[in-house]
């Protein structure tokens, strides 16, 4: 699997703050950052938007590197992605990025979402 599918099953490529990060491009870091800011209801400044992807070496955003829980879970599982774990289709920790995102669950191997909210 390509390094820049995250974990829970995200494209990084896809993602501003890495683009950002590997363009170099303020105006973008800017932009992603004042978007954060306003989605999340926090002060995210224009220097903390500096990220190469959840699992490459390098710089990695706030919450990525300290925040996410699935990140170090799935670290500590040795997993390659959470799509290598036997609990990810039940997983609640994975449901609150994975069942907002059918891409990224098609990246981990683990189906659609059902009616109702729960996984297969």
């Amino acid at each position: 699997m390509k390094k820049t599918i995250a974990y829970c099953g995200l494209n990084c490529e896809t993602c501003d703050a890495r683009i950002a990060t590997v363009r170099d491009d303020a105006a973008l870091r800017e932009k992603t950052a004042k978007l954060w800011s306003e989605l999340n209801g926090a002060v995210i400044t224009p220097e903390m938007i500096r990220c190469t992807g959840c699992r490459t070496e390098g710089a990695k955003t706030l919450f990525c590197e300290s925040m996410c829980p699935i990140r170090p879970c799935a670290r500590s599982r040795g997993v390659e992605t959470c799509g290598g774990c036997p609990e990810a289709p039940t997983c609640e920790k994975l449901e609150r990025i994975a069942g907002n995102s059918e891409e990224a669950r098609r990246n981990l191997g683990i189906g659609k979402k059902p009616q109702g909210g729960r996984t297969a």
